[in-house]
C-alpha cells in the first residue's frame, strides 16, 4: 500500500476541514448536544450536499463510489469536529443494505440515503449489550407471507430521527435482517440514558411488529456475512472519528502546554509534560497507521481485513481514552470543566469505546481468527456493555 494520501485524497482531507470548521463549531456540537436528538436537518442536509452520506455508495445508486481509504479521510475530520447526528448509523445500515439488498432493495434505500433524503441505523443489540452475533436472541417469527416482531432492541444510535431501523433477529432458518421503516405500527422508541450527548442511544420496542418476507435483507445470500461487512465498515469510520478525536486533543493539548505558564515558565517546557505529549502523539499516529491499513485492506479485500480492523479497534478504544486521560492531566484542573471543549471529546472517547466491540471483544475476535481458525462471530464472550451513562 501507499503509505501517504493521495493528491485528490489530501484535497477532499482539506474541503472536509474547511466545511466542518465552518459548519459545526463547538458552540453548535454543544447546542445539538442539548436537544432531543443531536440532530440539524440544515447541517445534515449540508453534509448531502457535500456528497458525503452516498461516499462509499456505488454511482448506480446516486453515491460517489469512493472506497474506505476516502471514507477514513472525512471520518477523521468528522471526529476532529465531534460531529454530533446520524451519520455514523447512516453509513453502517447503508453499508448492510448495499451488501445483503436485492437489486431492487438497493435501489430503493440507497439512493434516498445517498440523497440524505434516507436516515438509518442498526438495531443490534439486546438485554446482554453483545456485540456476538450468536447471542442475538430477538426471535422473528413466520406467519404466512410475513414476519411477526415482538420485543425490544436497545442502544440503538439515532432511532428516534430514522427513517428505517434494520433489526438483526433470529427465525427458524437463521439470521434475518428485516426492515421497519418509521411509523410502522407496534413501533415505538424510547430515549436512552447515554454518556455522549452527540449520540443519542434509544430503546426500541416492537409489539406484533409486521414485516413482508419478500422485504426481508439477505434472503437471497449470507445475510450473516453481510452483517459482518457491514460492521467492519463502520468500525472503519468509528476509528477513523477516534483519529481525528485523538489529533483535536493533542493539538489542543500542545498549545495549551506552550502558553501556561507556571513557575515563570511554560508547563511544555518541563520534561513530564513532554512525555505526555509525546505519549500522546505515539498513540495517534499508531491509531492512524493502524485504521488507514485496515480501510485499505478492506477495499481491496484483502485477506487479514477482517484482522485488521479489529487490530484498528482494539487499538483505538484503548488508545483515545488514554489520549483524553493525559490531555487532562496536562490541563489540569480547566480539563474537567464543562466549560472547556476537553470533555465533550473525552466523553466521544468512552462511548466510541465500546460502540462496534471495546478492545477485549476485537482481541478474543483476533483470537478466534488467527488461533483457532474459527468463523467470525462462533465465540461467545461477551464485550463490555455500550456505554450508557452509568
Amino acid at each position: 500500500m501507499d503509505f501517504d494520501l493521495s493528491k485528490p485524497q489530501k484535497l477532499l482531507k482539506h474541503s472536509a476541514r474547511e466545511f466542518l470548521t465552518r459548519e459545526c463549531k463547538p458552540a453548535r456540537v454543544r447546542e445539538l448536544m442539548e436537544s432531543d436528538t443531536a440532530h440539524d436537518d440544515k447541517l445534515w442536509q449540508s453534509i448531502a450536499d457535500q456528497g458525503w452520506t452516498g461516499l462509499i455508495i456505488p454511482e448506480e445508486h446516486g453515491g460517489l463510489g469512493l472506497g474506505l481509504v476516502e471514507l477514513a479521510v472525512v471520518a477523521e475530520e468528522m471526529g476532529r469536529a465531534c460531529l454530533p447526528g446520524a451519520f455514523l448509523s447512516t453509513l453502517t445500515a447503508a453499508a448492510l443494505v448495499d451488501r445483503a439488498g436485492s437489486v431492487a432493495q438497493r435501489a430503493k434505500y440507497l439512493e434516498p440515503i445517498a440523497a440524505g433524503e434516507l436516515k438509518a441505523t442498526l438495531a443490534f443489540l439486546e438485554e446482554g449489550a453483545s456485540w456476538v452475533i450468536d447471542e442475538v436472541k430477538l426471535k422473528a417469527t413466520r406467519e404466512g407471507g410475513n414476519f411477526q416482531l415482538s420485543g425490544k432492541k436497545l442502544f440503538v444510535p439515532d432511532a428516534e430521527i430514522a427513517d428505517l431501523l434494520i433489526c438483526v433477529t433470529r427465525d427458524r432458518n437463521g439470521l434475518a435482517l428485516l426492515p421497519v421503516e418509521r411509523g410502522a405500527e407496534g413501533l415505538s422508541v424510547k430515549p436512552m440514558p447515554s454518556m455522549d450527548g452527540t449520540r443519542k442511544l434509544h430503546e426500541v420496542v416492537l409489539e406484533s411488529v409486521t414485516v413482508a418476507e419478500a422485504d426481508v435483507f439477505g434472503a437471497d445470500g449470507d445475510a450473516r456475512g453481510a452483517l459482518h461487512g457491514a460492521l467492519d465498515v463502520g468500525c472503519i469510520a468509528l476509528c477513523a472519528e477516534m483519529v481525528g478525536g485523538m489529533q483535536w486533543v493533542l493539538d489542543t493539548t500542545v498549545e495549551y502546554a506552550k502558553t501556561r505558564q507556571q513557575f515563570g515558565r511554560a508547563i511544555g517546557s518541563f520534561q513530564a509534560v513532554q512525555h505526555q505529549c509525546a505519549d500522546m502523539l505515539l498513540m495517534t499516529e499508531s491509531a492512524r497507521s493502524a485504521t488507514y491499513y485496515a480501510a485499505w485492506a478492506l477495499t481491496e479485500e484483502d485477506p487479514s481485513a477482517s484482522v485488521a480492523v479489529s487490530i484498528a479497534k482494539a487499538y483505538c478504544s484503548d488508545a483515545y481514552r488514554e489520549v483524553a486521560n493525559r490531555g487532562i492531566q496536562v490541563h489540569g484542573g480547566i480539563g474537567f470543566t464543562w466549560e472547556h471543549d476537553l470533555q465533550l471529546y473525552y466523553k466521544r472517547s468512552k462511548s466510541s469505546e465500546t460502540l462496534f466491540g471495546d478492545a477485549t471483544f476485537h482481541r478474543e475476535r483476533i483470537a478466534r481468527i488467527i488461533v483457532d481458525g474459527g468463523a467470525l462471530g462462533d465465540h461467545v464472550s461477551e464485550p463490555r456493555a455500550v456505554a450508557t451513562g452509568s
